[in-house]
């Protein structure tokens, strides 16, 4: 397992929009500007809870058939003291293998309800989920590929290794960021520069944006102010 951040580092990336986020690890250069996010295949349920920012917690899952033990789609304790093994705070991240993902929900109120005890803030599935108002209420950020009213055949296929969802490849230990934009991984190496970057960018933009809403306004001047931010877009 990697180093986990400060918990104030951890705070300050939860303070950060994800558009933000992913400005400034393009600036830091520690990947390819089409990697490294979920593309397409979740939506965020909850546009008015705050950024959540955590340790991926992976499992594959299913409901379009019955589970080969068990009978409840909540029932695995293995799973939960697994969850218990990656640093807090943490983010559920199902990928659900079905050859039509989101026949039925894994994640509703109970499974919300139980991350939340476990220092979860959230769930990422390509899958469905359900109960929205209740898990709302809990502050539980939801991610997912569609609603579904009914459990169907839920359950755990397996845990702890690496899943792909939208593209992403993730692994428990990763650490996520996610927001109403979506949901991106975070470059561990570069993980604490990240705020002070955003801080940097956020003061150019906020220059050129009071430049073009000022009776100041013109093609020249905004010539001028573009030549800087040329400059971060290679």
């Amino acid at each position: 397992m990697k180093q986990t951040l400060s918990g104030i580092d951890l705070d300050r990336l939860r303070a950060l929009d994800g558009c933000t986020v992913s400005n400034a690890i393009e600036r830091l250069g520690v990947r390819l500007r089409n990697e490294g996010f979920i593309c397409g295949a979740v939506l965020c349920r909850f546009n008015t809870l705050p950024p959540i920012v955590g340790y991926a917690v992976t499992g594959r899952i299913r409901s379009s058939v019955p589970p080969l033990h068990g009978r409840c789609y909540y029932d695995r304790m293995d799973f939960w003291r697994f969850v218990a093994t990656i640093p807090a705070p943490r983010i559920l991240v199902l990928e659900d293998v079905d050859p039509q993902p989101g026949l039925g929900a894994f994640v509703g109120e109970i499974h919300a309800s139980i991350g939340r005890a476990l220092d979860c803030v959230g769930c990422v599935t390509n899958g469905a989920v359900r109960d929205l108002p209740a898990v709302g209420a809990l502050g539980f950020q939801l991610f997912s590929g569609s609603l579904s009213v009914s459990h169907s055949y839920a359950h755990l296929v397996e845990f702890g290794e690496p899943v792909v969802i939208g593209g992403l490849k993730i692994s428990s230990g990763d650490l996520l960021h996610g927001d109403m934009h979506g949901v991106q991984a975070i470059p561990r190496e570069v993980a604490a520069d990240i705020p002070g970057e955003a801080e940097r960018i956020l003061c150019g933009e906020k220059a050129l944006t009071e430049f073009c809403r000022s009776p100041h306004f013109s093609l020249d001047g905004l010539e001028e102010k573009l030549k800087g931010v040329a400059t971060d877009c290679l």
